[in-house]
């Protein structure tokens, strides 16, 4: 067999089945493994006109069809399946050669494998791949990680086949050394999280509190998708809102369960933000959400407890809380990106990765799931400011969020007074009026741990660290 393809992917399951026909739909010659070959020809028999495939069955077929540098996209499960591919391809490949992980994999396992392979002296890139199985046939938005000078050979190929934001810059690039780009990419779903819960939270307060239809909540939805929201989340929303069920005749939203499910990578962002000591309190709220919808027993048990009378609004009273809402939900997406860039920052601080916030918001502008059009005004916050401690240190988040906070902040009356769960917009605005607090409490807990362990504490007024002798005379001593 000659080694005439340019890339190959194995594990053709829909997202590699769609990003081999995007590689051979923007010419590049493609090899194609799959475990089971059946599946590597029926994507040629359905699809082989559409580009340059070389069918291949064995591991050695697939090696010898690739020219080199050699690049094998990997496309199975996270996890050991990714581990037992690797450990398949690896003693066939030279010095040079590249393997590519497009799965969610966690970023711990792709700087483990990115050491091991590196010693054999084959590049390893950890690429996140966002946009689903149609982001991945038509143009996803790409974060891969790495030896930079993988990226000289790779790079020109996941820029052709990327998403393309709406100046044309395509929607990859190199984010950093080993599992800088799986790490990027787990942020991005962790915001995703947040996103699609304070979306929620909006459908649900529009619903129990203005009283609106689902399909008169996609037609607001839709309203808001032309303005500041804009967003592909929004926009699908609108879609799922209005969709009504063939079966039943009920709105779709009706007829579907009201538990959530969860691959991992949302929990998997909050877990690291505690490691890394960063508040992503929003985030962490939509995954315990998820987890909540999820304990139907629990749930069940719990349906004779008290709660408020609800009272309804009049239409005019049913629009101005619609705008709230607008207001609230905007505020809590400013917070959400803002936790989500402050542990992109510390991880890339952590792990010395000198992650480039602006361009990871530039590459978020088109293909992935949280494409929105305020991430052109993140990226250039970023760009003209690449040390900004947080989006509401930008003047002009600052000034939109505090425009919006009496909204947000009645909007959160009317859920508490009406009982309507808002996890993800109340710790948004916690988290804001933390950040612009003079003071915390944390000064009491100091004092607590201090009485109870002797922890210690700092003061206000002079260096170094002091204990007060709780159990004696209460005078103050050197820590």
């Amino acid at each position: 067999m000659s080694s005439s393809a340019q890339i190959g992917v194995t594990g053709l399951a829909v997202m590699g089945r769609n990003l081999a026909r995007n590689f051979a739909r923007n010419g590049y010659a493609v090899a194609l493994h799959n475990r089971t070959a059946a599946r590597t020809h029926a994507l040629v028999e359905e699809f082989g006109s559409e580009g340059d495939f070389v069918a291949t069955e064995t591991a050695k077929e697939f090696v010898a069809a690739l020219e080199r540098p050699r690049r094998l996209v990997i496309m199975v499960k996270a996890g050991e399946p990714t581990d037992a591919v690797i450990q398949e391809f690896a003693p066939l490949l030279e010095p040079g050669d590249m393997i590519i992980d497009g799965g969610n994999a966690h970023f711990a396992d792709t700087r483990r494998r990115e050491r091991d392979l590196r010693e054999q002296g084959i590049h390893f890139v950890g690429a996140g791949i966002s946009g689903g199985e149609e982001g991945a046939l038509h143009g996803p938005s790409i974060m891969p990680g790495g030896p930079v000078e993988s990226y000289d050979s790779l790079g020109p190929m996941l820029e052709k086949i990327s998403a393309k934001a709406a100046d044309g810059a395509p929607c990859v690039t190199h984010v950093g050394p080993d599992g800088a780009g799986h790490f990027v990419k787990m942020v991005h779903n962790g915001i995703e999280y947040a996103d699609m819960q304070l979306i929620g939270e909006a459908y649900q307060l529009l619903r129990d509190v203005a009283g609106y239809s689902p399909a008169q909540i996609a037609d607001i939805f839709r309203t808001w998708n032309t303005g500041r929201l804009d967003s592909y989340l929004i926009e699908i929303t609108a879609e799922v809102l209005s969709h009504v069920d063939a079966a039943t005749g009920e709105p779709f939203v009706d007829v579907v369960q009201d538990q959530a499910e969860q691959k991992g990578t949302g929990r998997w962002t909050v877990q690291i933000a505690l490691d890394l000591g960063v508040p992503v309190s929003g985030i962490a709220e939509a995954v315990f959400a998820r987890s909540l919808s999820g304990h139907s027993a629990l749930r069940e048990a719990s349906r004779g407890l008290a709660g408020p009378t609800a009272s309804a609004l009049s239409e005019s009273e049913a629009s101005a809380f619609a705008d709230q809402v607008e207001q609230a939900l905007y505020a809590s997406k400013i917070v959400s990106y803002t936790q989500g860039f402050h542990e992109i920052s510390a991880g890339s601080a952590e792990y010395d990765w000198n992650i480039d916030l602006g361009a990871v918001a530039s590459i978020w502008r088109g293909g992935c799931i949280i494409r929105a059009a305020f991430l052109d005004r993140i990226r250039a916050a970023y760009d003209a400011r690449a040390d900004l401690p947080s989006l509401l240190s930008d003047d002009t988040f600052a000034q939109e969020i505090g425009a919006a906070q009496d909204d947000w902040r009645a909007v959160l009356v009317a859920a508490v007074q009406q009982g309507v769960p808002t996890p993800g917009f109340a710790a948004a605005l916690a988290y804001y009026d933390a950040l612009r607090a003079e003071r915390l409490p944390a000064a009491l807990t100091q004092g607590q741990r201090d009485f109870f362990g002797a922890h210690t504490y700092r003061r206000t007024d002079r260096e170094g660290s002091f204990h007060t002798l709780w159990g004696g005379d209460r005078s103050e001593v050197s820590g």
